[in-house]
């Protein structure tokens, strides 16, 4: 299961003990992901989403403001992307006080409208307003996070979250919302739709935290740990390596230049001290300068070392030209 869908469950084991809270919630999701059709002479509002265990939550909250008598029609009709995305419908002229209690509608002249701006008196408190963000959260977010222990998916390089909107007008105050509590997004439009993103990764957990999904704050903190210690980990890889490849490249180099002076004049004609460090050389043709060093009988810096080998690499040199 994806990082966004179990941060999404999450919330919705969060149970509200007042109606304000409650209501905040549906508008949340409303404004966030309901869309408005007309079947016959019946307008519908229609909530859309791939996550199941949302609509059993939305039929308990419903009960809490009808009981029994009225309940929401849900059916299973899309499939994308091997997917199963659910619908969940509201008669507008059933749920009519709902719909009017979270501020998606208004009735007057015999008509209805729709609302696309937040409706402030919903939003006076707190608690609402964190309810607000969790309805919205869960009916308009999307994320790119894959977490590492996820056996099933290949982790990710970055993070990101974002909004989706139909409306401008709703994505720039939901925005407005976040910036109180010093969460900040950029919006830009994407096709015929906007979005509200986030992409750094302490803003992501800060909006996690104020929701109330601390298991995925917990979750998140222990991919941004995982991740720092595998880039530590590849980095010093990479210079290992990368010095592994220093030392054949070197040996290969002085050897090779080593086996011309054999080849052509003979190591008997060499002074000494560049005998030796030949022999020696031939002898670990896989040691770095520093295990040289620790083999050899003769006392020598790793700098006087070095300048040894730079001294048979130019004989070799002058003897290939000749």
């Amino acid at each position: 299961m994806s990082f966004s869908r179990n941060s999404k469950e999450e919330l919705l084991q969060i149970e509200y003990s007042d109606d304000s809270c409650a209501i905040a919630f549906m508008s949340g999701l409303f404004h966030s992901c309901g869309e408005i059709s007309k079947v016959g002479s019946k307008l519908y509002i229609k909530v859309v989403s791939d996550v199941e265990k949302l609509f059993s939550y939305i039929e308990n909250l419903v009960k809490r403001f009808f009981g029994d008598e009225v309940t929401p029609e849900i059916s299973e009709n899309y499939n994308i992307n091997k997917n199963t995305y659910y619908e969940i419908s509201f008669e507008v002229e059933k749920f009519r006080r709902l719909l009017v209690d979270t501020g998606v509608v208004t009735f007057a002249d015999g008509g209805v409208s729709i609302n696309f701006s937040l409706d402030k008196n919903l939003l006076l408190e707190d608690e609402p307003r964190r309810a607000f963000i969790r309805g919205v959260y869960i009916g308009s977010s999307t994320s790119s996070i894959k977490l590492s222990s996820d056996a099933a998916q290949s982790c990710g390089s970055g993070y990101h979250l974002e909004f989706n909107s139909q409306s401008h007008e709703f994505l720039i105050e939901f925005s407005s919302l976040l910036a109180e509590y010093n969460i900040i997004g950029k919006i830009f439009e994407r096709k015929n739709s906007f979005v509200l993103y986030i992409k750094d990764v302490n803003t992501i957990q800060d909006l996690l935290a104020l929701m109330g999904a601390n298991n995925s704050v917990l979750a998140l903190s222990n991919e941004i740990v995982t991740r720092e210690l595998r880039n530590k980990v590849n980095r010093q890889v990479n210079c290992i390596n990368a010095n592994i490849n220093k030392t054949v490249e070197a040996s290969l180099k002085q050897t090779n230049a080593i086996n011309t002076i054999i080849n052509t004049i003979g190591l008997e004609s060499l002074p000494e001290d560049l005998q030796e460090v030949a022999v020696l050389r031939l002898a670990n043709p896989e040691e770095s300068l520093d295990e040289l060093l620790k083999l050899s009988t003769i006392k020598l810096t790793r700098s006087g070392l070095n300048h040894r080998f730079r001294k048979l690499i130019k004989i070799a040199s002058e003897l290939e030209e000749i």
